[in-house]
C-alpha cells in the first residue's frame, strides 16, 4: 500500500467515528498524495472535471495508473461516492486488476464502484429489468457454441440447404447485425436479394427461439440494454441518476453498439432531447425528468494508433471523432513512455506516422536510447526460426536475458509451427499464448484423423472423430447403431461400417450417407494406392471431403485462419516428401510416404508439455500472434514474418482502410519491446506446398536505416537468384519506395492459389493417357498403360509396371508421367 495516501491507525486505540460510513470503512487520506510522480499531463487527467475527457494514451505511457489514480481521486476529492462511478473495460481480468489497484488506493469503498466490462455491466442491468422486457431474471446467456447450434436448428428448420446458405455464416451475420443494433424486423425490412430475405427469415425464428427459451446470445446483452435505455425513459433515468461518473478504457476498441450505451447512460453531450407533443406538453413525465438530468461526467481512454480490432466490429471513428461527439470535450494527450528505449520509440512513430486522418502523437522517453533494432534475412522460414532460436540461446548464455523474458510475435497463428517444431529441437521452452498448439487445432486434428485412418482402416478413434465431418449427416444415433452391429458379430466399428445394411433399426438416410461415406474413403484409399505422397493425399482428403470448400464459404474470420491452419499443414506434407531419404540408427530406413508423414507428425504433436517454469524459475518463451500481444510488454522481442502479403497480410494490400490497420498492428508489435527488438523475414516461404517469393514489408522500409542493424540481408541469403525470384539489393531497409508493392522493382510472386474461392487440384491438369501409353511413376518405376476409365476429373489408369505389378492409379492424384 503507498506510503503517504491513508492515515494509519493503532490497533489498540479505538477507531474513530469518521473511518465508518454506512458499515464500510473509510480511509482518511490526502488525496494529492495521489499525483506524486506523475508528470503534467498525467496529473491533468486525473484531476480534470466538467466537460466530457478524452485521454489519448500512447503505448507505455502508464494509462491504468492515469485511469485507477483518477477514480481514487474522484473518491478522495471531489466526495464521490463509489457507487456514481461506472469504470468499463474489455475483459473479466483487466476489470479484476483495476478493481484491485483502486482498492490498494482507497480501501473497501471501492467494492461499490461497478467495475465490469461491458457485457457484465449489461446483464446486472438486464437481471433487474428484465420483467419490462418479457424474460425472467434468470435468463440464460447463450454462448457462441451455443448460438451455433441453435442457427444450426434454425436453418434446418427452414429448408436451407446448408451448402447454400452456411449456419456459421448466418450466425457471424446475426452478430454483425447486433453489433449494429439492427433487429430482426427492421433488417427483414431492408432485404432486397433472396440471400438477405433467407438471412432475415432465419434471424426472425432465431430470436423467437432465444425468446421461448428465456435466454439472450453474447450480442443480445448489449443491444438489447440500449434497447431498453432507449425504450423506458424511467429506466433511462434511474441509471443517468445512479451513475454520475463512467470512464471507458480501450475506447479504440468500442463497436457501435458499445458506443450508443455509453451515449444513452452518459446522456449524450448535452442530454437527450425530450419528446413533446404539439402543445408542448411531454408524452411522458418519465420524459420531462430524464431532460433535467444532467449528463454525467465521461471520461474515455485510447489510442486511435492501438485500434487492431476491426474484424470484430471495433469502429475507429468512435475515438476519432470524440470531439465531433462532445463538442466541449477536453483531449490531453499522454507521449511520454515508460516501457520503451528510445530507438524502439522512434521506429514506432516512424512507421505509424504514415497512417493518413490520425492524431498527431510522438512517443518519447526520459530514459536510455537503447540498443539499435536487430534485423534479419533468412532464406526461407525455417532460417528464420533458427536464428531466433540461437539469439535466445545466445542471450540466455550472457545472461542478457532469460527464456521468461522472450516474446515472438507472427501475424496468423499457422505461423507458429515453424518455431515450435524448432524449439522443440533445440529443447527451448516455450507456450503458445492465446491459441492452441499448431498439431492441437482442430482443423488440423481432423485432418491428421482423416489421414491416420487411410494409413490404418481399422483405427476406430480417428474414424469415429472424422465420420461426420464435415457434417454428412451420420449422427450419434446412426453411430450407436453401428456400434450395436460390431458389438452383435463380433467386429471392428469399421468393418461393421462396411456391413450397414446389416445395421437393426437403421433409417434409410443414415444408411445412405454412411454407404457415400464408404465410398469416398475408397476413393481417397485409392489416393494412396496410386502412389501418391502425403502432400497430394492431404490435398486429396481436403477437396474430395469438402472440408477446404465450407471453410472457404464460411464468412467467419476465425475459418479464414483454420484455412491458414492447413495450408501450414500442406506445407510440412511436402517439407517431409522432398527431404532424402535417411537411415535410422540401426541402419534401417526410416518410414516414408504416409506412415512416415504421420509417424513425424506425432513425435512432434507429443512431445512433452513445456512447463510453465523451470526449476531456476527462468520461465518459458511465449509465442502469441500480433492480435494477443496487445497490452502487452516484454524486454526481448521478435517480430517475425515482415514481409509483404504475409505482414501485412495479403487481403490488405490493395485496400487503404485495411493497411492502415496493419501499420497500427505493427506499431502494436513494436512497442511491446522494452529493451531489445528484432524483426526478422524469409525471402522464400512455403504456400500450400509451393514457394512464395515475398518482398521486404513497407513497414520495415518506413524505420530510418539509422536505428537497425542489419545482421543479415536479403543479398547474403540469396547471393544469386534468377530472374524470377527476389534479389536482395539493399537488404531489409530501403529498397523500395513506400507503398509500390514492389521490391527493387521486382513483384513478390503470390501464394499457389488454394485461397478463398480457388483450389490447387481443382486448376492441376489431369494426366491424359492411352492404351498402350508409356508412363514413368515416381515410386513404381516404368510402367505401361492397359486400360484407361472413366471422366477426365476422376479418370482411372491400369498400369503394368512389370516387377511393382499392376495397379489402378486415379490420375488426378497419381504422381505419373507420360514418356
Amino acid at each position: 500500500m503507498p506510503s503517504g495516501l491513508f492515515q494509519s491507525f493503532d490497533p489498540a486505540e479505538p477507531v474513530p467515528a469518521s473511518y465508518y460510513r454506512n458499515g464500510a470503512p473509510h480511509l482518511v487520506r490526502d488525496p494529492e498524495t495521489l499525483l506524486d510522480g506523475m508528470n503534467p499531463q498525467q496529473r491533468e487527467a486525473v484531476v480534470h472535471a466538467g466537460s466530457p475527457l478524452l485521454i489519448v494514451a500512447g503505448a507505455g505511457s502508464g494509462k491504468t495508473r492515469v485511469l485507477t489514480h483518477r477514480i481514487a481521486y474522484l473518491l478522495g476529492a471531489r466526495g464521490v461516492q463509489p457507487g456514481e462511478i461506472l469504470a468499463i473495460t474489455f475483459t473479466n481480468k483487466a476489470a479484476g486488476e483495476m478493481r484491485e489497484r483502486v482498492e490498494a488506493l482507497v480501501g473497501p469503498r471501492a467494492k461499490a464502484m461497478w467495475v465490469s466490462t461491458f457485457h457484465s455491466a449489461c446483464v446486472r442491468i438486464l437481471r433487474r429489468e428484465s420483467k419490462r422486457l418479457g424474460f425472467t431474471s434468470s435468463f440464460s446467456i447463450y454462448d457462441a457454441a451455443d448460438s451455433q447450434r441453435l442457427m444450426a436448428l434454425v436453418c434446418r428448420d427452414l429448408d436451407l440447404d446448408p451448402k447454400q446458405f452456411p449456419p456459421k455464416s448466418f450466425t457471424a451475420k446475426v452478430s454483425n447485425l447486433k453489433n449494429e443494433l439492427i433487429d430482426e424486423e427492421t433488417y427483414a425490412g431492408q432485404a432486397d436479394n433472396a440471400m438477405e430475405r433467407k438471412l432475415a427469415e432465419a434471424y426472425a425464428l432465431y430470436q423467437r427461439r432465444l425468446r421461448e427459451a428465456n435466454a439472450l446470445d453474447f450480442d443480445d446483452i448489449i443491444m438489447t440494454t440500449v434497447n431498453l435505455l432507449q425504450a423506458f425513459p424511467d429506466a433511462a433515468e434511474h441509471y443517468r441518476r445512479r451513475f454520475r461518473h463512467i470512464l471507458v478504457d480501450e475506447y479504440q476498441d468500442t463497436n457501435h453498439a458499445q458506443y450508443m450505451l455509453v451515449r444513452e447512460l452518459t446522456g449524450g453531450a448535452s442530454g437527450q432531447a425530450p419528446k413533446k407533443t404539439v402543445d408542448g406538453e411531454f408524452v411522458n413525465p418519465a420524459e420531462a425528468a430524464l431532460a433535467e438530468i444532467p449528463p454525467a461526467e465521461l471520461c474515455v481512454v485510447g489510442d486511435a494508433d492501438q485500434s487492431i480490432y476491426a474484424f470484430r466490429g471495433a469502429t475507429i471513428r468512435n475515438i476519432l471523432d470524440f470531439e465531433e461527439d462532445y463538442p466541449n470535450a477536453t483531449t490531453i494527450l499522454l507521449e511520454q513512455n515508460y516501457r520503451s528505449t528510445q530507438t524502439i520509440l522512434s521506429a514506432a512513430n516512424a512507421v505509424i506516422e504514415r497512417n493518413s486522418n490520425r492524431r498527431k502523437k510522438n512517443l518519447w522517453t526520459a530514459g536510455a536510447e537503447g540498443t539499435r533494432i536487430t534485423s534479419y534475412v533468412a532464406d526461407d522460414e525455417h532460417g528464420e526460426a533458427q536464428f531466433i532460436a540461437d539469439e535466445i540461446d545466445r542471450l540466455t548464455d550472457a545472461g542478457d536475458a532469460k527464456p521468461g523474458d522472450v516474446a515472438v510475435f507472427y501475424r496468423t497463428n499457422a505461423q507458429s509451427r515453424v518455431f515450435e517444431e524448432v524449439f522443440i529441437r533445440v529443447g527451448l521452452p516455450y507456450k503458445v499464448v492465446g491459441g492452441v498448439r499448431f498439431y492441437e487445432r482442430r482443423e488440423v486434428r481432423d485432418v491428421l484423423a482423416y489421414l491416420r485412418v487411410l494409413a490404418n482402416p481399422e483405427d476406430s478413434v480417428p474414424l469415429r472423430r472424422i465420420i461426420n465431418v464435415p457434417k454428412r449427416g451420420i449422427g450419434e444415433r446412426a453411430e450407436a447403431m453401428i456400434e450395436a452391429l460390431a458389438s452383435r458379430e463380433r467386429i471392428s466399428f469399421p468393418q461393421a461400417l462396411l456391413r450397414v445394411d446389416e445395421a437393426y433399426g437403421m433409417a434409410a438416410r443414415s444408411a445412405n450417407a454412411v454407404k457415400k461415406f464408404n465410398d469416398l474413403m475408397a476413393k481417397l484409399r485409392g489416393v494412396v494406392e496410386s502412389g501418391a505422397g502425403p502432400a497430394a493425399v492431404l490435398e486429396a482428403v481436403l477437396e474430395e471431403t469438402g472440408y477446404l470448400a465450407e471453410l472457404q464459404a464460411s464468412t467467419d474470420p476465425q475459418d479464414e485462419t483454420r484455412v491458414e491452419n492447413l495450408q501450414e499443414l500442406a506445407a510440412v506434407a511436402l517439407e517431409f516428401e522432398q527431404e532424402e531419404p535417411v537411415e535410422g540408427p540401426d541402419g534401417e530406413p526410416v518410414q516414408t510416404g504416409l506412415p512416415g508423414f504421420l509417424e513425424r507428425v506425432a513425435l512432434v504433436a507429443d512431445s512433452d508439455q513445456i512447463p510453465d517454469e523451470d526449476g531456476e524459475g527462468r520461465g518459458v518463451i511465449t509465442l502469441m500472434t500480433l492480435h494477443t500481444a496487445k497490452g502487452l510488454e516484454f524486454p526481448v522481442v521478435f517480430l517475425t514474418g515482415m514481409e509483404d502479403g504475409v505482414f501485412p497480410h495479403m487481403r490488405a494490400m490493395n485496400n487503404t482502410k485495411e493497411l492502415e490497420e496493419e501499420r497500427r498492428l505493427a506499431y502494436v508489435g513494436l512497442t511491446r519491446a522494452r529493451e531489445r527488438l528484432y524483426l526478422s523475414r524469409a525471402v522464400l516461404r512455403s504456400a500450400w506446398g509451393q514457394p512464395s517469393y515475398n518482398p521486404a514489408s513497407r513497414f520495415l522500409e518506413e524505420i530510418p536505416p539509422t536505428l537497425v542493424d542489419e545482421k543479415r540481408t536479403a543479398a547474403a541469403a540469396v547471393p544469386s537468384l534468377k530472374s524470377g525470384g527476389v534479389g536482395g539489393s539493399g537488404g531489409g531497409f530501403g529498397g523500395r519506395s513506400a507503398g509500390t508493392g514492389t521490391a527493387g522493382g521486382r513483384r513478390s510472386t503470390p501464394a499457389a492459389g488454394w485461397g478463398k474461392n480457388a483450389g490447387r487440384m481443382k486448376d492441376r491438369p489431369t494426366v491424359t493417357l492411352a492404351v498402350g501409353d508409356r508412363v514413368t511413376h515416381d515410386r513404381f518405376g516404368l510402367g505401361t498403360v492397359m486400360a484407361v476409365s472413366g471422366p477426365a476429373d476422376d479418370a482411372k489408369a491400369t498400369i503394368d509396371f512389370g516387377a511393382e505389378g499392376t495397379k489402378q492409379l486415379l490420375l488426378r492424384y497419381a504422381p505419373v508421367e507420360k514418356l
